[in-house]
Order: structure tokens, then sequence, then C-alpha cells
């Protein structure tokens, strides 16, 4: 969580704000589906694409009441439209392919993925022949966001001052220039991004970071598994990070220490595409992680320093993808459709580590993910995750991390959901730069930031959360919650002991701000959080302001 104020609504937009109005829903899709056979029938006909028709609707829309402001429609001229060949970028299907509803479908969850639109929708407008003539149907949003950006969490504050641009000329392209100040740093950060580069499948991905504790860069192409179809895909990563790392004990820091970091991926991977409603891959690449560790000239240094390490390695992964989705609203977002996952995902990494490829030893690379959702009775839902992830060396286990997630949703009301997740990591071996932490900006609101340390931890968390039918000026939708914490830490990591505190518990309640016309997409959360135990020295207050891509 990087905890930020004005990222998540656009500066120019936001001084707009000032009233409340109620939502207006989108417009509903023409009532002429009866003139036509239904989605399953025109497959069983083997139906086929005829015209594609692409619109793409301002981000107010003069059409609508209470859109129809001066300051709205100077925004929707400042603001340079989306090109009509960036969208069929990104389209699944072109004319003269077979009509699937499930591809209809895929592709506008993967343009929901998108920043620089909202709410795409695809719809049949006419059938004839034996051709579906479709049209994909969406709305810009505000993509230039300059501006002055705070955030707090744990008790420490954070501030930005960013201009970013999320759709360069209508291309898609995302440019941003960042100068951060946080509990860490301070940074000057160059990003680019470019979804489809030169028109294709393939994107790219570059980003300079200049600090007062070092420097580090990444850069990215690849050609992805765009859609559960895809037949192969290719990627190759860098990425290099050199800065100071601080040992905290009760959210204060106690040492320091200098990380060079530098990580690498080359892959390549196949794919027979969808079949039986399953989904099947196998990747197979070289990765690099190596890392060098030194202490910083005239801070205190730690009782022991992270060990180096030089880990070059082939490996192989085995994925398997199960083709259930659902839609759904006002459940982690705000008045925006979410898509909720429910298939089965599994996947396996075996990798191997030998001196002969250049590591500092021999090991054994595992690494392990599933996840699944469920549907329940009565407007509820559970999903569950889990992953694990070791070297092997000697014959025993290292630096290996068991992870585990829950989260449960109930519909309580038409605009309120009861939400609970219970996470937790344990540890063995653990590298010592890889200690887990628990604080403030790790959920448990109501302390610290890294204000518990150990080689476990575990965290739930209890909300009500309350969609209300209210907006600031057509630009935030406004929401709610109350919620319960509760978490702790286990044990001692390589860097010493750790001071024990038990199982923490804290109170609290915030406003939600969903961002509806900004290509940002956040969630701002402004929470107040009452800890509930501790030491005497934690304040009886927390204030926090953080921007968050769900509620």
């Amino acid at each position: 969580m990087t905890p930020v104020l004005g990222r998540g609504l656009p500066l120019t937009l936001l001084l707009l704000a000032g009233a409340a109005a109620a939502t207006d829903p989108l417009p509903a899709p023409a009532a002429a589906a009866a003139a036509w056979p239904a989605d399953a029938k025109l497959e069983a006909q083997g139906a086929r694409i005829g015209t594609v028709t692409v619109n793409i609707r301002p981000i107010f829309d003069p059409a609508r009441p209470g859109e129809r402001k001066a300051l709205f429609r100077l925004a929707d001229r400042w603001h340079v439209d989306t090109r009509e060949s960036t969208i069929r970028a990104q389209l699944l299907f072109r004319p003269g392919d077979l009509f699937s509803r499930r591809v209809l479908d895929e592709t506008e969850r993967n343009m929901r993925d998108l920043r620089f639109i909202r709410e795409p929708e695809i719809r049949v407008t006419g059938y004839r022949d034996g051709l579906v003539d479709l049209e994909l149907l969406a709305h810009d949003v505000w993509t230039l966001n300059p501006g002055i950006a705070y955030g707090r969490a744990g008790g420490k504050d954070s501030a930005n001052i960013l201009l970013e641009e999320l759709n360069l000329l209508g291309y898609g392209k995302h440019i941003a220039i960042d100068y951060s100040n946080d509990v860490d740093r301070s940074s000057y950060t160059l990003t680019w991004r470019d979804p489809n580069f030169g028109g294709t499948r393939w994107r790219d991905a570059i980003t300079l970071q200049d600090s007062d504790d070092g420097s580090g860069g990444a850069i990215e192409l690849e050609r992805p598994f765009y859609s559960l179809d895809t037949r192969w895909s290719t990627g190759l990563s860098l990425e290099h990070d050199d800065s100071i790392r601080s040992v905290y004990r009760l959210g204060h820091p106690i040492a320091e220490y200098r990380r060079d970091a530098l990580r690498g991926n080359l892959r390549y991977g196949w794919s027979g595409g969808l079949r039986g409603g399953w989904t099947r891959r196998g990747i197979v690449g070289i990765r690099r992680d190596e890392a060098r560790y030194a202490e910083v000239a005239g801070a205190t240094a730690p009782a022991v320093l992270p060990a180096d390490r030089r880990l070059i390695f082939p490996y192989l992964r085995i994925e398997a993808l199960q083709d259930d989705f659902d839609t759904t609203r006002n459940l982690d977002l705000i008045a925006r459709t979410e898509d909720l996952v429910f298939g089965a995902r599994y996947a396996v990494e075996l990798g191997w580590a030998a001196k002969a490829y250049g590591s500092d030893r021999d090991a054994a690379i595992l690494r392990a993910e599933a996840s699944r959702g469920f549907r329940l009775r009565g407007g509820r839902s559970l999903f569950l995750a889990g992953s694990l992830a070791s070297r092997i060396e000697g014959g025993s286990p290292q630096d290996a991390l068991l992870a585990g997630e829950l989260r449960f949703y109930r519909q309580t009301s038409p605009r309120g959901t009861f939400f609970a997740s219970l996470t937790g990591q344990t540890g063995h071996n653990l590298d010592a730069d890889h200690e887990l932490m628990l604080g403030g900006e790790d959920g448990l609101r109501g302390y610290p930031l890294r204000y518990q340390t150990g080689e476990a931890r575990a965290l739930l968390t209890i909300e009500q959360r309350i969609y209300t039918r209210r907006t600031i000026w057509k630009i935030a939708d406004v929401g709610g919650a109350v919620f319960f914490d509760m978490g702790r830490t286990w044990g001692d990591s390589r860097f010493g002991p750790t001071e024990p505190r038990g199982t923490l518990k804290d109170i609290g309640f915030g406003l939600r701000l969903g961002n509806s016309r900004s290509a940002l997409g956040n969630v701002m959360h402004f929470d107040v959080a009452f800890p509930l135990d501790g030491d005497r020295t934690i304040d009886d207050v927390q204030l926090l302001v953080s921007t968050k891509r769900t509620f």
C-alpha cells in the first residue's frame, strides 16, 4: 500500500468537488435484443461476426442530467479522446470469427483492466445472413493527473508531486514523472508503459528511479498470455535496486544496511488453448536473483548483515486455469463493475541453481500457488488462495514461506456488504531481509507501521461496508466502513529478537471515495482507528489517509 491523497482523484477535477448528487446509472443498452436470437442460439447456428463498431463516450455526457455543467464540458474539451485503433488493438475477435459470448465477456474483462476507459460493454446490434453486428460501448476517463499528494499510515506521513498521463495522445501509453517523500526515502521516478507496442500484443515498460539513498530501474518487454486461448507467450524483464533498508522494532528504525539487488527473467510459454473449460500452460525460462549487502557509513548496523546471494537457474512452470468468472458491483469497488474469479488456478514451478550456471550455491527452487472461489447461498462468496516458496539446500528448506488467504463476502443489503479476511504467513529459515512485519501500513490500522516483526504473522479483518448513491459532483462515489482488525507476529528474525506484544486489536471507521471519472480508478481511504492493545507510546487515535485499488 502506498498512502497517497491526490492520486485517487486528479487535482484538476478534485477542485470542482463541493456538492453531493445522486448517482446516475450508465445509459441502458438499446432494447432491441428481441429482434435476433439469443447468444446461445447464435452460437449453435454457427453465426459469425459482421461489423464491429467502437463507440467511446466522453467523460461527462451532456445528454445525461447533471452532466451539462460548463466545467464538465471544459474537462471534455481538454481531454484527448481515446483513439479507435487503441481500443481495436485490445479486441480478442475480428470480423469473420465465430460468434462467442465467452470471447466477448473475456474481452470486456481485459478492457476493465485498462485504466483509460470505464465500463466497457459489447452488445449485439444486428443480425442478418448469419452475421452478427457488434458495438463496443465505453466511457473515457480523465487521464492527466497533475497534483500534490499527501498520505498518512501507521503514524507516518508521505507526500508526492506528480505529473502523469495514462493515455498519451489517446494511444493508451502511460508516462509519469513523480517526486515522493516517505518514511524510507525521497525519490524521483520516471515511468513509461505501453500496453500495445506498435499496435501489437507486445507490451513494454521502463522505470528509472533516483533516490537520496541510491538508485534503481526496471525494464520489461513481453508478449503475455493475453487470453485463455492464447497459444504462446514470451518475455524479458530486468530490475535493479540499490537502496538503504531499515530494521524496525515497535515502529522505530534501530539499524540500517545497504542492499544492491538485481533480478532478471527470460521466459517462453506455450499452451493448447482453452479446452473443456480449462487452460493449461507450460513455461520454461531462466531467472537471476542476486543481492549484496553492506553496512551504511555513519549508521548503526544490524547485529547480523543479510548473507549475499546469487542464484541463476533454469526453471519449468506448469499452470492450469479454469474458465469460471462472474461480475458484480459494490463489493471491492464503488459503483463499478467488478470481475470475480471463481475458477480454480494452480501453478507449480521447479528450478535448479548450480555453481556451474554462475550461482554461489547448489539449490533446488520450489514455488507453488493455488486459488479458488466458491459461490455460497444467500448472496455469499468465499475465495481461498495459498502459496509456497522455498530453496532446498543440502536437503533442508531455506528461506521457505507458506502463505494463505481467505476472503468472505455477504451482501447484507442492496447497498451493504459484510467482509472478512484472514491472512497468514509462516517462514522457516528466512533470509534476514525477508522478515515479516505487521503494522499500520499492513492492515493493522490502529498501530504504527512495522510495529511487530517476526518469522510468522496472521491478520484478521472484519468490515461492514456501505455504498451510498451519493457522489461528489459526479467525480467521486461515496461509501464508508466500520472495521475491526486483529493480528500478531511470532518468532525472531535473524536480525535479532523482537519485542513480544501478543495479539493486537483495533476498531475504527472510515470514509471511502471511489474514483469514477479518473484513469487511476482507485478508492481513497480516510480512516480513524483506535488501538485496543499495545504500549503507552501509541497514540490513542490513529488517522490514516491512503489510496488503494480496492475498498
